[in-house]
């Protein structure tokens, strides 16, 4: 059982011996605040701990009542490492301040010696991180894409050019009527001509695309021929329409 030791703090006195705080020891602050020789509750209230070799230091609230009673209760488990390491004692400092007019109060306390427990390892600490100069980063972009292999763009063109053959005997088998290709011309050759070429054109644009172009260069030429498409196919149908009004098949 270990007997607690007991120690009376007076205002901007410090005491003459340090307070040693071993391994299982508990330091225990019990204080009041008082204004104009009244209590009364601060706004806030600190025991500041720091190394007087390094001058890293932090800070421990006290719980503060409506009274004016403060307290706060500190094991060497609650201390950083670097102020465990600490080659003296560390320095400990009451701040007890309020907003308005009332005069702060910042006072060194006591010195705090640490006796740690030698069967426990020795406790260390990562260096901080500091801004600085760091090592270069080398970016690795992505690669741009490339076309699938030349045999799939065979092995689908192949079946475009078989299947061409394909459609026009189907064309055909169906009754398709080759006669009117004149009557068309004749009758709108602009449309049915620019009809046919934007649908080339197109394709063209496609195969662009696939070889060389990127998007931004493929819409333009896209969205132009696409218009043609439009308005010519329009205006091509419109005279099929009329041949089939007329009873031509």
């Amino acid at each position: 059982m270990r007997i607690p030791y007991q120690f009376s703090l007076a205002p901007n006195t410090p005491l003459a011996e340090p307070i040693l705080l071993g391994p299982s020891d508990t330091l225990k602050i019990l204080l009041t605040a008082k204004e104009n020789s009244k209590a009364k509750q601060p706004h806030q209230a600190f025991l500041l701990i720091k190394d007087p070799a390094t001058s890293l230091d932090t800070s421990y609230p006290l719980s503060m009542k409506d009274n004016g009673k403060g307290k706060v209760e500190l094991v060497q488990k609650d201390l950083p490492t670097q102020l465990l390491t600490s080659s003296g004692p560390l320095s400990a400092s009451l701040i007890i301040a309020s907003f308005g007019s009332s005069q702060p109060y910042h006072s060194h306390a006591f010195d705090l010696s640490l006796k740690l427990d030698p069967s426990s390892p020795t406790a260390s600490h990562e260096k901080p991180l500091r801004y600085g100069r760091l090592a270069e980063i080398h970016h690795t972009f992505k690669s741009e894409p490339t076309s699938p292999p030349k045999i799939i763009t065979l092995v689908f063109t192949a079946a475009v050019v078989i299947a061409f053959p394909l459609l026009v005997t189907a064309w055909l088998s169906l009754g398709a009527n080759l006669n009117h290709f004149s009557t068309a011309l004749r009758s709108s050759p602009i449309s049915h001509m620019l009809f046919f070429c934007s649908i080339l054109a197109m394709e063209g644009v496609f195969f662009m695309y696939y070889t060389s172009w990127n998007l931004f260069q493929t819409l333009p030429g896209a969205a132009a021929i696409g218009l043609v498409t439009f308005l010519s196919g329009s205006r091509a149908l419109r005279e099929v329409q009329e041949r089939r009004l007329s009873g031509l098949r």
